[in-house]
């Protein structure tokens, strides 16, 4: 039974020593890995199609943003402008209303004046009294006392009508006064129509942009799908050409085994090596004011000199990103923040921000300058330069305030320096 036992295990011995080389890997066809090559091939001119498709729309996208940017800061504008418009209208009303009610009381003082008057010369012949009726004339006891009467009755007389001759100059001051005030109250409400026409067209026209600007964002996101979805089949087709290669090189490795098994030539497989890689005073305060809010929502219409306030509806986009229940700034509102630390009060529109200090060619700017974005001639953005090719802004609704690297596409070709 031993002797058995061992002969066993030299039969086993002598085999395991005999195959020394494993058995054969697979080994793909030539046909198999040429058809995995054009299919990754395939996938990667889609992927390269849509990388193009999707990098116009990007394009397009950047180009809709600045367009919803510059409607929003047209309705900024209308909203500013409106609201001087109805302060305006306001006041004219108040006026108007003031030099009504003054000329009416002008009207029945000089009613009442005339009343007076009228009743005076209906006493003159009515009445026995000593100045007001004719039986002052047949009592007088002497000419002289007659003519002392009649002088009395002319002087009383005289004294009436030379009031009401007054007031009447003053009822027709006060009518002009009147007239005056109600053609300005016309002017004003024609001013207030024509501001509230020209927000309702801002808001109209932001509103078309938005929904362009949804509407690209959404065939963004389709294309983005799309090519991630191509990304990921052509992973899968590299990874199968890889698989087909890696067995191919295995087979031939084995080949190259078994070849030197067999020719009794055992050489030691060199090891590569792994290659491991490499593991101013003013200025200052006005930029750190900015630097301070960094991180904050975005919020259209937020942000005054005390800092960040709550934003308000637009009508459109930053309605659909819930910017009136944030508490933020937009991207003025930021720089009315950052130069309010100064003493330097800025409005509430980009367009009229641009106007302020001095402009600057943007090969001269420097930290603390402003930087304005336009479409069509139409300030739409600002920014504060901070250096190294750097800028702090508010960029719009969904964002929050950040420094990036200045965008010269779309920058006037001016920076407005304030300090």
């Amino acid at each position: 039974m031993r002797s058995v036992l061992l002969a066993l295990l030299f039969v086993v011995a002598t085999a395991g020593s005999a195959v020394a080389v494993p058995p054969p890997p697979p080994n793909p066809s030539q046909s198999e890995i040429d058809a995995g090559k054009r299919a990754a091939k395939n996938k990667a001119g889609e992927v390269g199609r849509l990388t193009n498709q999707l990098a116009q729309a990007e394009a397009r996208l950047m180009d809709l943003h600045a367009e919803v940017e510059l409607r929003m800061e047209e309705a900024n504008q209308a909203l500013v402008d409106l609201e001087s418009a109805r302060e305006v209208a306001k006041k004219a009303r108040a006026d108007a209303a003031a030099a009504s009610r003054e000329a009416d009381g002008a009207a029945r003082v000089v009613d009442d004046a005339r009343a007076e008057l009228d009743e005076f010369a209906a006493g003159s012949y009515k009445q026995g009294s000593t100045v007001g009726s004719i039986s002052a004339y047949v009592g007088a006891a002497s000419p002289e006392d007659l003519l002392a009467r009649a002088q009395l009755l002319d002087a009383v007389g005289g004294s009436h009508l030379d009031a009401l001759a007054r007031m009447e100059r003053a009822r027709t001051q006060k009518a002009n006064k009147d007239s005056l005030a109600r053609q300005a109250l016309t002017q004003a409400e024609q001013a207030e129509d024509k501001a509230e026409e020209a927000k309702r067209d801002a808001d109209s026209a932001m509103a078309t942009a938005s929904a362009a600007r949804r509407d690209a964002e959404s065939k963004t996101a389709e294309l983005e799908a799309a090519r991630a979805d191509y990304e990921r089949q052509l992973a899968a087709a590299q990874r199968r050409v890889g698989g087909l290669e890696a067995q191919r090189s295995r087979y031939n490795q084995w080949l190259a085994d078994k070849r030197r098994e067999e020719a009794a030539a055992s050489t030691p497989r060199p090891q590569r090596p792994s290659a491991r890689p490499p593991a101013g005073g003013s200025v200052r305060v006005v930029i750190d004011r900015a630097l301070s809010q960094i991180g904050l929502p975005y919020a259209w219409g937020g942000g005054n000199a005390y800092g960040p306030t709550r934003g308000i509806r637009d009508g459109g986009v930053a309605d659909s990103y819930g910017d009136y229940n944030k508490i933020g700034f937009d991207c003025s509102g930021l720089m009315i923040y950052a130069f309010a630390g100064v003493g330097i009060r800025l409005p509430h529109y980009s367009g009229y921000q641009a106007t302020y200090g001095r402009k600057v060619s943007l090969n001269s700017m420097r930290p603390g300058d402003m930087l304005f974005w336009a479409t069509r001639g139409r300030i739409h953005h600002v920014a504060m330069y901070i250096g190294n090719g750097q800028m702090v802004e508010a960029p719009f609704s969904g964002s929050r305030v950040r420094v990036t690297s200045v965008r010269w596409g779309g920058l006037v070709p001016y920076a407005v320096r304030l300090l």
